[in-house]
């Protein structure tokens, strides 16, 4: 049964904040996963975003047999449940070799 997200949660962070987690992240799994997932263009992404009722998104971590590492995207409705009659996205651009330059998120 979904549950309705609240839209007066603000997800915004600080840098300092995400750089601590997604240094923890790198700490926790030296080596066995890819430091960022995957990157998305932004078409796809508003897209997703734009279509009749959606009101998020939801992320599922998804393995490839080969046991490489992404990201499922999927709408969430008003009722907090996954759109999985529209738009989905996956296909994103794994790092490595589609990374940042070295930041306080990756180093």
């Amino acid at each position: 049964m979904g549950q309705p997200l609240d839209p007066k949660v603000d997800h915004r962070i600080t840098l300092d904040k995400a750089a601590t987690l997604t240094r923890q992240y790198r700490v926790t799994h030296k080596g066995a996963y890819a430091d960022a997932v995957t990157a998305f263009n932004a078409g796809p992404v508003l897209q997703l975003l734009q279509q009749k009722g959606c009101v998020g998104l939801r992320t599922y971590r998804a393995t490839f047999e080969s046991g490489a590492t992404s990201l499922v995207l999927v709408g969430v409705d008003e009722k907090g449940n996954d759109m999985v009659d529209g738009i989905i996205l996956e296909e994103g651009f794994p790092c490595p070799p589609f990374c940042s330059d070295d930041n306080a998120l990756n180093t």
